[in-house]
């Protein structure tokens, strides 16, 4: 067998419609469309949307709120989470991806006080809960906020 040998099997690969090509091809003269209107005209169908006239109902429902490009966006970890390292380990944006508790490094994080910590840690963040601050300093630990 040869490279040149190579091909699809019988019935695998079927002919595309030529459409307007006289009347050998059994799709001439209207190209299967018909005759006149709007369905025989290039571009002639409607979007999925449209409502046969009638106001569409993205025209009929009163738009509400807005979305505020200055949002910043943290990242949360829980303490729960943070557990997992060792007793002083000082805890930085960088050992949390490493440890894929946070998926990008350069992300803003916050430390909420969701779940229990048993160890001392420095944990170095942008922003904490209260509550987040009181159990880290409960466990002998230190809350470093992050500018």
């Amino acid at each position: 067998m040869k490279i040149s040998d190579l091909a699809p099997a019988p019935g695998a690969k079927k002919k595309r419609k030529r459409l307007g090509r006289g009347p050998g091809s059994g799709h001439g003269k209207t190209a299967a469309k018909g005759h006149k209107g709007q369905a025989a005209r290039s571009g002639g169908t409607k979007p999925p949307w449209f409502e046969g006239g009638q106001q569409p109902l993205t025209r009929r429902v009163p738009k509400r709120g807005f979305t505020n490009i200055f949002r910043t966006e943290y990242s949360i970890v829980s303490l729960g989470r943070l557990d997992q390292f060792d007793a002083e380990t000082v805890i930085t944006p960088q050992v949390l991806r490493e440890a894929r508790v946070i998926k990008r490094s350069r992300q803003l994080i916050k430390v909420l006080s969701d779940g229990t910590l048993t160890k001392p840690l420095v944990i170095s963040a942008h922003k904490f809960s209260q509550k987040a601050v009181e159990k880290i300093e409960a466990a002998g630990g230190r809350a470093e906020v992050l500018s």
